[in-house]
């Protein structure tokens, strides 16, 4: 049982900051009533307190105004334009952004603002600033041009603490640069290409799809690429898997001759604890968007807390068991590093004494996300399905195994994957926060460059700035792989770089970039050598699953999706993907 809440911490905060207050207010009062000769009554000095906040803030937060326009103009730059919302404090924005998180299409009422106000707005939530840019200019400065100004930050630190810990992805400075040095060993060509473990689990994966569709029923392969990640993620990282692949997989809501204990896999302990991981990112995600006030959300409870007692019960064995092994060595070769076998963990306790690994596992996340997209396109669009097969064939034939020079020799295969990131990048939105005040430059040279006051919240849309017209040409919400091997490559990625990110950029690059090709490589090759054909069965997946019949009458991507995708910190299918898939004549495994 959680004792001190998020809700209960800011308000005990909170009160030790205005009982300060009202403790200076008093001590003035009586030095005064002391020198003068008259003495206030109490109620009266408290009542003027109470009542001079409001004022006092509102002198602050215009005080902090004119602040910024003073600096802004110093530095020969233009205050960037604010949102302006209908509520007090624009409290609709907040209510409108949380809704359409939950039940909107990515980049939702985002797309609009900055179609009104420019490429870079500010979100004012309760006088707390969120500079919002999809352009890569800007996306460029805040992760390598001027790296060192953008931070995670406190606020983001915290926010996201009781999930993801202190590791790589919510950490700043040398705490951060010790955690990328402890895990980049791990990810040298020798061991992004376990091509062997990926060869297991993708014999695993075919066989459960084998035996599920031979009965007729259509599978979340959603679902089958969570475990197949989590898998071999598992052994990879700890070299102990988890073996999520052993378990039964769900069956279809509409089935009706199927016993209600094997409908459904929630006693499954994988199961389990990837709905839960998923319920603690969407928790830390409303958090990030709430801004300050989340803390009066969580009043009674911790949100996450839950959630992550079912995700810590299932990492925690694996822990120990690398504990154990660390404690049990002689001790002549304590300390003693064998790169060949040693895995993440081993490495880990080696130089710590215990680490969170949510951070690390949320890598299965995304890619089991991007699988799964890459899947629906395949299904949507039966001519690049064929075509992939057909290099697929070419490249390995039927039924071997394919190696590293066999994948990076397959270009349709990688454009395929990277048109499937840059319309479903795996972390669509993400958030820095300024050291000291700066520019981003105009997107018009003629016009002053925006101003970045010292200390806010600067976020960015990779999500967005991948689906933009001016960088990707007129057909950039189309699906088509061929943008990265025709002209189109030259006339806009190759000359700026910066419009694909979908594994970050600079210092803070993912370590994990070339496993995750490697991995998701290996699985298209493998299921494609088995089967033919990949079609979505509307008719299996659950309701939550079918998006909006209102977005049909939209414009776009967003009116012709036949899923529903959402997110929380990553990108992920609502219900999931429900599909048929036909075998392969006469291949043997």
């Amino acid at each position: 049982m959680v004792l001190v809440t998020p809700g209960i911490d800011f308000i005990a905060r909170s009160t030790i900051l205005l009982g300060s207050f009202f403790g200076i207010v008093v001590s003035v009062h009586s030095l005064i009533a002391a020198r003068i000769g008259y003495h206030v009554p109490a109620w009266v000095v408290v009542v003027g307190t109470v009542l001079s906040i409001p004022f006092l803030a509102t002198i602050y937060i215009m005080g902090r105004k004119i602040s910024d326009m003073r600096k802004a103009a110093l530095m020969g730059a233009r205050i960037i334009p604010e949102v302006q919302g209908k509520w007090f404090g624009n409290l609709d924005i907040l209510v409108d952004m949380i809704k359409k998180l939950k039940t909107g299409y990515p980049g939702d009422g985002l797309v609009e603002l900055l179609e009104k106000e420019g490429p870079v707005v500010n979100i004012r939530v309760m006088w707390s600033d969120t500079i919002f840019t999809a352009s890569p200019e800007h996306i460029k400065a805040m992760l390598a041009t001027d790296f060192q100004n953008y931070v995670k930050g406190k606020r983001f630190i915290y926010n996201m603490g009781s999930v993801l810990g202190t590791g790589v992805f919510n950490s700043d400075g040398e705490m951060w640069k010790f955690h990328r040095s402890i895990t980049r060993p791990m990810f040298t060509r020798e061991k992004i290409s376990h091509f062997e473990l990926f060869d297991r689990r993708s014999s695993q994966v075919i066989d459960k799809l084998r035996e599920r569709l031979r009965q007729g029923y259509a599978v979340d392969f959603q679902d089958l690429m969570s475990r197949f990640t989590l898998d071999a993620a598992t052994e990879f990282l700890f070299g102990n898997s988890v073996e999520s692949l052993t378990a039964g997989l769900p069956y279809p809501d509409n089935t009706t001759n199927i016993p209600s204990i094997m409908r459904t896999v929630q006693g499954d302990a994988a199961n389990a604890f990837a709905t839960a991981f998923l319920e603690a990112q969407a928790v830390i995600s409303v958090r990030e968007r709430s801004g300050w006030v989340w803390p009066l959300t969580e009043i009674t409870k911790d949100n996450s807390y839950q959630p992550m007692q079912v995700v810590n019960a299932y990492i925690e064995p694996i822990v120990k068991e690398a504990l154990a092994r660390k404690r049990n060595l002689p001790a002549d070769e304590k300390g003693l590093e064998n790169s060949e076998h040693e895995t993440l963990l081993d490495h880990l306790v080696s130089v710590t004494d215990g680490e969170y690994f949510q951070s690390i596992l949320s890598g299965r996340d995304t890619t089991a996300a991007t699988l799964t997209f890459i899947f629906y396109f395949l299904a949507i669009y039966p001519a690049v399905l064929s075509r992939l097969r057909e290099e697929i064939t070419e490249k390995v034939g039927h039924s071997r195994r394919p190696d590293y020079d066999d994948i990076r020799d397959m270009k349709y295969l990688r454009a395929v994957i990277n048109e499937t990131l840059r319309l479903y990048p795996i972390v669509p939105f993400n958030v820095r926060e300024s050291v000291k005040a700066s520019t981003w430059a105009s997107n018009n040279p003629a016009q002053k460059p925006y101003f970045i006051p010292a200390g806010v919240k600067t976020a960015y849309s990779v999500f967005m700035m991948h689906r933009r017209k001016d960088l990707w040409g007129p057909d950039a919400e189309e699906f088509d792989p061929d943008r990265f091997l025709d002209e189109r490559l030259k006339k806009y990625l190759s000359k700026n770089p910066f419009i694909f990110l979908p594994f970050n950029a600079g210092p803070r690059i993912c370590l994990g970039q070339q496993f995750a090709y490697n991995e998701m490589s290996f699985i298209i090759v493998r299921l494609l050598q088995s089967f033919s054909s990949v079609e979505l069965d509307l008719n299996a997946a659950p309701a939550e699953a079918h998006p909006p019949e209102e977005w049909a009458q939209t414009s776009g991507r967003k009116s012709i999706e036949k899923l529903f995708p959402k997110m929380h910190l990553t990108m992920y299918t609502n219900g999931g993907l429900w599909v048929k898939m036909t075998e392969s004549d006469g291949i043997s495994r």
